[in-house]
């Protein structure tokens, strides 16, 4: 089935912490009309701390994570009682969905809401996802919700992810960047700073980033403005819109690995010999014990790590089979310490 993943910033819906319902109403239509030309749909919202912030009447957004988190528990009944009243003029069943980070950490967890979302989505519900502000603090924040709707897109392997924004799409100077074929050189040079006093918490920078994860799925990536009329059926119908394109990796990278790279926090670093530099990047082989010169961090077994060689480049990022301590200690330590198959080299590793 053909999967569409787009994502609604606060820009769009809330742009000065009020839900724009005649925009909202807009974008529900735009979808419905999509799912009724055999397209699934998923729908990742912001929204919910700009609602907050207006329903408990505070002139802008507080900065301290308990304000956060409780004004965002107001804020969700109000973003999700929008879109519960939209989609049941098309009689169209809607669920909600609220993350965090280790829901996407946990490789059990991480599969869970992904068996969750293939089975809405069979029945022709619509998943309605946001971040549990609530209840997430720094460490389980995903920052913003543009990272998260990349990684929904990854976790179910959607077809496009769109983008709305207040924007058409990424700018060099005054003009329009219509395609995007490699973000680094292409991308990171036309981001412009995002201005600290909005209500919104991502901007260009966080799209970039969401760019990235969607071209190493092979997912094609799209920012568009959300007050174009019909965006929504322009994008799954591949038709000519003013928008940015970004376009996927010619190579795929493999599901595990899209998680080690993308989703695993790391939590320590290994910095290894030039024989095991020369294995692990150049041969495809495993990381060895005798290859690694030291050990930083506390970390323990199913942890993420970085790889860095002698002159201070990290390499890799992988799954390490034994913890901080049992490493130092050599403590029922095989040879092999990372397998080939839970390592990501360089090039697909963000740290």
């Amino acid at each position: 089935m053909s999967i569409l993943v787009v994502k609604i910033g606060s820009s769009v819906i809330a742009p000065s912490g009020v839900i724009n319902n005649a925009c909202l109403n807009q974008i529900i239509g735009d979808i419905e009309k999509v799912i009724a030309n055999g397209t699934k749909v998923v729908v990742v919202t912001s929204g919910a701390v700009a609602s907050g912030v207006k329903e408990l009447g505070l002139s802008k957004r507080p900065s301290k994570i308990e304000e956060l988190q409780a004004i965002a528990s107001v804020g969700q009944i109000i973003l999700m009682n929008h879109f519960f009243k939209g989609f049941s003029k098309y009689r169209r069943k809607c669920a909600q969905l609220l993350l965090t980070w280790d829901d996407f950490e946990n490789r059990e967890r991480y599969l869970n809401v992904k068996d969750t979302l293939r089975k809405l989505l069979s029945e022709g519900i619509v998943p309605v996802i946001n971040e549990n502000d609530a209840v997430s603090n720094e460490e389980i924040k995903f920052g913003d919700n543009d990272k998260l709707s990349a990684l929904v897109a990854n976790l179910i392997e959607a077809d496009t992810l769109l983008i709305l924004s207040d924007v058409k799409g990424l700018y060099s100077g005054d003009t329009l960047v219509r395609n995007v074929y490699d973000v680094d050189t292409e991308a990171v040079p036309c981001i412009r700073p995002h201005k600290k006093d909005s209500l919104t918490r991502g901007g260009m920078s966080s799209k970039i980033d969401a760019a990235r994860i969607s071209a190493a799925a092979g997912i094609c990536m799209v920012i568009a403005s959300g007050s174009m009329k019909n965006i929504i059926q322009k994008v799954a119908a591949r038709e000519p819109a003013e928008c940015t394109i970004f376009h996927p990796a010619a190579e795929k990278v493999e599901a595990k690995k899209r998680w080690i790279s993308f989703v695993k926090k790391e939590k320590g670093k290994l910095v290894i010999d030039s024989g095991a530099e020369k294995a692990v990047a150049a041969d495809g082989k495993s990381l060895l014990l005798p290859g690694i010169i030291s050990i930083e961090g506390d970390f323990h077994k199913g942890d993420a790590v970085v790889l860095y060689n002698q002159c201070g480049s990290c390499i890799a990022k992988g799954i390490v089979g034994y913890s901080a301590e049992a490493l130092r200690h050599g403590k029922n330590v095989k040879q092999e310490v990372i397998h080939r198959d839970s390592l990501v080299i360089h090039a697909a590793v963000q740290s």
